[in-house]
């Protein structure tokens, strides 16, 4: 109790009077604000209080469905496990939305009160968290915006029951709350009126703002998006290109870009093609708004074909049938458009790229990638006009947000939802209940749900649809045998505002992929297994466009157990590196890795399928590799290095270096030319360089090779002075020994893999001048080897930047990165590799790394299973080897470390994610926490160990303490 009353003092003092003394961090005064460049909401802050309180109690003005929505996962968990709470929000301008009133009503565990004075305004949330509370208090309210992209300023204090804060906070608030008004259903009647009333008077505010054209339409202009790739398309025609391929997410305004475009280019006759007769009447309406009555406009498909329209919207199957493209000249358009072109390797396709030739060609796609291998790159001569995804579209807001919730699908008689799961369990009746459940729970921003749900089979989803409809919802099953007419009524039903007609739901199997504009659809639910991360958002596009009055989407995943879970990650974050690392990282940060009011929620099960799919996975499959080598190659029009995939945001380039040993060696083997272009020598030595030194995990031997590189010497003193300037801080002189010694492979032993290095060296260091040896440079002028190497420095490099955090770095270390041993000897400057003895912890150099196993595996030694564990993020209880008391010279060691000897801890899950270890910080035993004790050995028999309590250096985050711990 003193050591943490200790520690309490010195965070107060720490937050308010001198911020060098030092503190855990666990209960410091924080500014909390929404940081994207950092990844950080007040949302996040507001989820890890309550995942981890007694009691809650929120004070706001206002509370909106998208606000409830991102903590509507939180709330749910905390009913589980009984944790009470008391919200109090106010009628203040009559904003608080009554549909999030009424969903959180639903909550047993909450008391909700409305405030109905005109004053009500305050912004607080309590947290009582055993003998202290957390307070945050400022301008964020139970928003949306407030909780993730406004510019907010809140304060999050701790103090004590009995201090003058926190009492004077609870008689606030009980004084507040007793006085207000219950909410309950009879009170959302009454607000219901009020409100709308409110919001109709807002509207016609707002309508008066439109700027109304002489025509009496609304202004039509670019967004953001469209005046940037504007400018390209202009730009790209200026130095003489006549073909380029937009590549743009779903419902980020492709057709409208288009339409300004052909404006700008002002051709006396243009072609549209695209794949279905509706979507051709969507874009000539389209380009009506842009042009107006400048250019008479038509159609080309089935009987319908008015050839001497100015404009002409067409489906590829008219167009493309001899007889009808011969009734054209060639050069009849002057600018030719081809929609969805990511299907222009069919011989459809083709036939019209090959028979027209306008003065420019443009494709739009929001998914170029291919499966089949077709280089649809070439067809636009490689020509990028813009590329913008989905991360990006959401971070600049010109598509809806959503509010995406990965929940476990049904088990029954220990029978789980899978791959090949039994039709009868597709669509029992425990299964439509439990997504009638979660639909209803999740629910939408308005509470009228118009719904679009995927399914993985036709008969699944003509057999939900009328279980659904005996349940009382209106709903319709379409699948590729309905007809344009069949899918254009469903569709038109879904939007509807007129109760006798609209229908709740549409079932599909695969046809609303892409090409299909339904603005108002509000909820999305995937009830299958995710194959391809480009159709998983593909189908997730389908409800992202804008709509007035649409606050959000609603995404409801059914994650089954299914091998390819980890493509979710992939999809939802955008991250196509299948770094295994990266992708737990997003997982276990969620909300905070995507832009603006959009969350990622997932329930603890669903998460740990995730979890187990990544680890599970292989991500080195030599057929992967190839796809995305191929995919890459045509998009840029020549053969990538390393540097092209970091640029391009592609796989992972390391992958193929852990593959083939080296980067060149992988492409040798599909790239002909290669073949014999280095000797024995200089494969192994890109081959060490790759594996060994330019892995990113230290920068100095990737700087300083570069260096020798391209100037092929530096002095000591000057190479020192460009990592201080370039990175903030100064490698020690035992630090630049240890990357010299690296670079000549002292430290791995692999120099006799080298044949003709003998005793020589690759790197001299003579008189404190760094240079290239004179048998290096001979290697160096073959310029393939210098440029592969050089590539793999680049890596190296570009890499350690993309990671590197001035703040969180500590001796060689960032705090929350993973190392392997072996990086961790080099880090911490061992003549030596000495993975293969590292077990536990060991003492050298004046360094203790210590190395835990969170999840101990069930079949390892009894010996080995200690009782290491988090007793908070900022305190963590280990054990010492076995057979040790407090005389133990390792024991006393760590005990008496003061400031010589390093004690650094380094934690991993468990043994399913790999040998890499999270680097914890560096740490300090509590002195009184020393304790002798006893575990059992494999015999069964007690032996002796030393339990210690270390405090970290900095409290652990808290979407990787909960992801190690839970």
């Amino acid at each position: 109790m003193a050591e943490v009353n200790d520690e309490f003092f010195n965070n107060i003092k720490a937050g308010f009077i001198e911020k060098s003394i030092e503190s855990s961090g666990e209960y410091i005064p924080r500014l909390l604000t929404n940081e994207r460049s950092e990844g950080v909401k007040v949302l996040s802050s507001i989820i890890a209080e309550l995942n981890s309180c007694q009691e809650f109690w929120f004070s706001v003005a206002f509370l909106t469905n998208g606000g409830l929505q991102s903590l509507l996962n939180t709330f749910k968990e905390l009913q589980n496990q009984q944790i009470k709470g008391r919200i109090l929000v106010s009628q203040y301008l009559n904003f608080t939305q009554p549909e999030a009133l009424k969903r959180l009503l639903k909550f047993k565990n909450i008391e909700l009160r409305i405030n109905t004075n005109d004053n009500f305004h305050s912004k607080g949330y309590l947290f009582k968290k055993g003998e202290y509370y957390n307070l945050i208090i400022g301008s964020s309210n139970l928003t949306a915006t407030a909780l993730s992209t406004n510019k907010e300023l809140n304060l999050k204090v701790s103090a004590k029951i009995d201090s003058y804060i926190i009492q004077k906070a609870l008689l606030e608030f009980n004084n507040d709350f007793n006085s207000s008004i219950i909410v309950d259903e009879a009170f959302i009647d009454q607000y219901e009126a009020e409100y709308e009333n409110s919001k109709n008077l807002q509207s016609e505010y707002i309508f008066k703002q439109i700027e109304i054209t002489p025509a009496g339409k609304k202004k039509i202009s670019p967004n953001v998006m469209q005046v940037e790739a504007l400018a390209n398309l202009k730009k790209l025609r200026s130095e003489g290109n006549d073909k380029a391929l937009l590549i743009s997410a779903t419902g980020t305004g492709k057709t409208y870009l288009s339409a300004f475009d052909a404006k700008e280019f002002n051709p006396k006759r243009l072609l549209f093609v695209v794949h279905r007769a509706n979507i051709a009447e969507a874009t000539h309406r389209t380009f009506e708004q842009v042009f107006g009555f400048e250019k008479e406009m038509g159609f080309y498909s089935g009987t319908r074909k008015e050839a001497e329209k100015d404009f002409i919207f067409s489906t590829i199957q008219t167009i493309s049938k001899e007889e009808n493209m011969s009734k054209f000249s060639p050069d009849h358009f002057d600018y030719i458009i081809i929609d969805e072109s990511h299907r222009a390797g069919a011989d459809s396709y083709l036939k019209i790229v090959n028979y027209f030739n306008p003065k420019f060609l443009l494709g739009m796609t929001a998914t170029p990638e291919r499966t089949d291998g077709f280089d649809i790159f070439s067809l636009y001569d490689h020509n990028i006009a813009y590329e913008i995804r989905l991360q990006k579209a959401l971070e600049i807001e010109i598509l809806s947000p959503f509010h995406y919730f990965g929940v476990t699908d049904l088990t029954i008689n220990g029978q789980e939802v899978e791959e090949k799961s039994d039709f009868n369990l597709l669509t029992s009746n425990e299964r439509v209940t439990r997504i009638i459940e979660q639909s209803q729970f999740y629910s939408c921003d308005d509470g009228n749900i118009r719904g679009l749900v995927f399914c993985s089979k036709v008969e699944e989803a003509k057999a939900l649809s009328e279980q659904f409809e005996r349940r009382g919802f209106k709903s319709i099953a379409l699948s590729g045998e309905s007809s344009d007419e069949q899918r254009n009524t469903a569709i038109d039903r879904l939007e509807s505002d007129d109760p006798a007609d609209k229908i709740d739901y549409i079932f599909t199997v695969d046809i609303f992929n892409e090409g299909i504009d339904i603005p108002r659809v509000n909820q999305v639910i995937m009830l299958r297994p995710t194959q391809s991360a480009i159709i998983f958002v593909q189908q997730l596009g389908r409800g992202l466009r804008k709509s007035e009055g649409k606050e959000y989407l609603t995404v409801i995943d059914f994650i089954g157990n299914y091998s390819n879970n980890f493509l979710i990650p992939i999809a939802l974050f955008g991250d196509t590196s299948y770094n295994k690392d990266n992708l737990r990282k997003l997982i276990a940060g969620g909300s905070n890795q995507i832009p603006g009011t959009s969350t990622i929620n997932f329930d603890k099960i669903a998460k740990e399928k995730i979890y187990a799919a990544i680890d599970q996975s292989n991500f080195s499959l030599k057929k992967d590799l190839i796809k995305d080598y191929d995919l890459l190659k045509y998009k840029i029009g020549q053969s990538p290095m390393m540097l092209d995939f970091l640029h391009h945001g592609s796989r992972d380039p390391f992958l193929y270096v852990e593959y083939s040993g080296s980067y060149f060696q992988f492409v040798s083997t599909i790239e002909p030319d290669l073949a014999g272009k280095l000797s024995s020598d200089q494969l192994t030595i890109l081959k060490l360089f790759s594996l060994e030194v330019n892995n990113a995990k230290r920068a100095e031997e990737s700087e300083l090779l570069y260096i020798l590189l391209t100037k092929n010497q530096v002095e000591i003193s000057k190479f020192s002075t460009l990592i201080y300037g370039k990175y903030g801080f100064k490698p020690t002189i035992e630090t630049i020994n240890s990357v010299i010694s690296n670079l000549n492979f002292y430290f791995i032993n692999k120099r006799n893999a080298i044949k003709g290095l003998g005793s020589n060296d690759l790197v001299n260091f003579v008189d404190g001048i760094i240079s290239i040896s004179e048998y290096f440079k001979k290697q160096l002028s073959n310029p393939t080897f210098h440029s592969y190497l050089l590539d793999s420095v680049y890596y190296g490099i570009t890499r350690f930047e993309q990671t590197f955090d001035l703040d969180k770095y500590l001796g060689g270390f960032l705090i929350h990165h993973k190392y392997s041993r072996k990086d961790i000897c080099r880090i911490l400057n061992w003549k030596k590799n000495e993975e293969s003895t590292m077990y536990g912890y060991s003492i050298k150099n004046s360094t203790c790394p210590i190395f835990v196993n969170y999840h101990k595996d069930e079949n390892i030694a009894a010996s080995t299973k200690f009782e290491d564990k988090f007793i908070n993020n900022s305190y963590f209880q280990w054990f010492s080897k076995p057979r040790r008391n407090l005389d133990s010279p390792d024991v006393t060691a760590i005990k008496n470390h003061k400031n010589e000897l390093r004690l650094s801890l380094f934690i991993k899950k468990s043994n399913g994610e790999g040998s890499d270890f999270y680097y914890m910080g560096d740490v300090k035993p509590v002195q009184e926490s020393f304790e002798e004790t006893t575990i059992l050995d494999d015999h069964g028999k007690s032996v002796s160990v030393v339990k210690v309590i270390f405090k970290l250096n900095q409290p652990v985050q808290d979407s990787l303490y909960d992801y190690l711990t839970k």
